[in-house]
């Protein structure tokens, strides 16, 4: 008996969605929202400013027209838009159906697109919630036509004939969804314990059934390598997790996390014959499974969908799973060393050779992400000297714990990431960054060392000599253009009128010192007219670095000279010592044979 109230209870408290596509041509989608069991009055209800995974605002709420409410009688309801994301209705009574018009029309992982071929739904894009009731579980149903032969693709819990649960509004906000006639394979994962768990591939695209199988065969290595990473799976909610895929030319490349799912977006005609385009975002997506959904920085529990949210501790939740999601396709043999060193020369020159990473700490690049992830603005900024993304920043001290580790203390950085998926992650213990240096210091039994990296490299802007950390591999850090003049301009648009400078130039370049910067227009260096690059690269070549250059600029309307002082470039690669006619010791061979290979036993 107490069972049975229990599940009435539940179902009289449910807030209901239903969803139906009549004007879906011109990507409308028709939503309405029932909440039973009101206790107060007034009822507030709103769109989201924040989508997980997203840290940036973003205004939702512009989407949204015709909002409309009936009371329990079916009577309208006067409905008061008090803000631009935000609806009061004074006196709803005891029951409401609230219902609205949704546009969608871009294809990511955080908005919503409608057409004839798919409904593509990131949650905070397209539901409205009420104020105050996160708690309450929640349903949607979706109406479609039999005959356009859609299927829904969700991490929410199937109650049959297109409706679908979630337990309260984090979950709920966390499940994409993808409604499409889509291809799809799946495999079982056993965990220690035995246990399988069903992982799923879903491809809304041009592929035929042989192209996704295939593509799943690269899939499934990546779940392997990095199971044997974390030591086990995660437990999934209702022991399943999705890869949804939307790949036509016409997204845009973009890829989110969710708890149970990622929705991967790709403008290539399809995957097949594409795979390497695509195959890192997967890597990527797939350890934050790990990474963010389960080991979880405190600062975003609960996510707050009211606005952008904030944390010092991206460069290891976005950071380190951009380095782990190379690391395994080096691991699994689907990118090659020579692949995976073009990845190194990024985080490197990423390190030590921009003005964000000089200035300013990785703690510092993380929360700028709530003004730069995304984020929408028209006026000009000055990004390019401030923010070095922490997704690089991030790596960058990934690679350099995992290679100190190994030199050190032999250790591994996949050692460090096990201590905190046994204190954190499994446990769902949202962690501090106090936390973080605990953790090291508990694997190395050394504090002073913890200390000293998470005060040096985390918390302030000090570089870890990557060129001495890389040696021990067999790797070789050295410039790409040693003793030849550079002027550090950024890239060149160009007119009948001159040279114009299309973006910000770096702080420290011989542009910068010059005085140049975006919008100037370079009409003569050395007094000669530049018309293409290939006369300005000439002009260059001719000089040493340290010589200067004459340069006549337009700014504003306004004729102008400066004299450039040519320097060397000081962009980094990375090659293997055998490249550079170095021998490769038996020393090097194993201490990259440890690092690069697989794990999978």
């Amino acid at each position: 008996m107490f069972i049975a109230l229990a599940v009435v209870a539940q179902a009289q408290n449910e807030i209901t969605y239903e969803v139906s596509f009549p004007n879906i041509a011109h990507h409308e989608a028709e939503i309405s929202m029932r909440i039973d069991n009101l206790p107060v009055a007034p009822l507030k209800f709103r769109m989201s400013r924040s989508s997980p995974g997203r840290y940036a605002t973003h205004e939702f709420g512009k989407n949204i027209y015709q909002v409309k409410a009936l009371d329990a009688a079916g009577k309208p309801l006067s409905v008061q838009q008090t803000a631009g994301d935000e609806y009061l209705i004074s006196k709803p009574g005891k029951a409401v159906k609230i219902s609205y018009t949704l546009y969608g029309n871009w294809i990511d992982g955080t908005y919503a697109a409608f057409d004839e071929s798919h409904a593509h739904m990131n949650m905070p894009a397209v539901f409205i919630w009420p104020v105050g009731y996160d708690a309450r579980p929640r349903t949607v149903q979706f109406n479609y036509p039999e005959q356009w032969n859609w299927k829904v693709a969700t991490q929410l819990k199937p109650l049959g004939s297109n409706k679908f649960y979630a337990p309260n509004l984090q979950y709920f906000m966390d499940s994409p969804i993808e409604i499409t006639n889509h291809k799809s394979i799946s495999w079982d994962v056993s965990g220690p314990d035995g246990k399988k768990q069903t992982i799923h591939y879903i491809a809304h695209s041009f592929d035929t059934q042989q192209g996704v199988d295939s593509f799943a065969v690269l899939l499934k290595k990546i779940v392997e390598e990095q199971k044997a990473i974390w030591g086990e799976m995660p437990k999934f909610d209702y022991g399943h997790y999705y890869f949804i895929h939307d790949v036509n030319p016409e997204n845009y490349d973009d890829g989110m996390e969710h708890r149970n799912s990622t929705i991967i977006t790709i403008n290539t005609p399809q995957v097949e014959g594409h795979e390497q385009e695509v195959i890192s975002t997967f890597s990527h997506e797939f350890f934050h499974a790990w990474n963010v959904e389960r080991l979880r920085p405190k600062s975003l529990e609960p996510f707050d969908f009211t606005h952008s949210n904030i944390t010092n501790e991206l460069w290891i939740a976005e950071g380190f799973t951009q380095y782990y999601s190379r690391l395994v396709l080096k691991r699994t043999d689907i990118r090659s060393l020579g692949q995976t060193l073009l990845f190194l020369k990024l985080v490197v020159n990423g390190a030590l050779n921009t003005p964000g990473a000089r200035d300013f700490s990785p703690l510092e690049s993380s929360r700028y992400a709530v003004l730069a992830d995304e984020a929408a603005s028209i006026d000009f900024t000055n990004t390019a000297n401030i923010f070095t993304t922490y997704y690089t920043y991030g790596a960058a001290v990934a690679l350099a714990l995992d290679l100190r580790l190994r030199a050190e203390f032999k250790l591994s950085l996949d050692d460090y990431m096990r201590r905190l998926w046994s204190t954190n992650g499994k446990t769902e213990i949202p962690y501090t960054e106090a936390d973080l240096e605990k953790a090291l210091a508990a694997i190395t039994a050394n504090p002073a060392f913890a200390a000293d990296f998470f005060n040096k490299y985390i918390r302030g802007t000090a570089k870890n000599d990557y060129a001495a950390l890389l040696l021990k591999a067999g790797f070789v850090t050295r410039k790409v253009a040693p003793k030849k003049a550079w002027t550090g301009l950024p890239a060149l648009d160009y007119t009948e009128r001159g040279a114009r400078i299309t973006s910000n130039t770096l702080k420290g370049t011989p542009a910068y010192l010059a005085g140049l910067d975006m919008g100037d227009v370079i009409l003569t260096v050395n007094g000669n007219a530049i018309k293409d690059q290939s006369e300005l690269s000439g002009i260059v070549a001719r000089r040493k670095t340290g010589e200067s250059l004459d340069i006549r600029y337009m700014r504003r309307g306004e004729e102008k000279t400066t004299r450039l002082i040519t320097a060397e470039d000081p962009q980094l690669e990375v090659v293997a010592i055998e490249q550079t006619g170095g021998q490769l010791t038996a020393e090097m061979r194993l201490f990259r044979d440890n690092w690069l290979n697989t794990k999978v036993r």
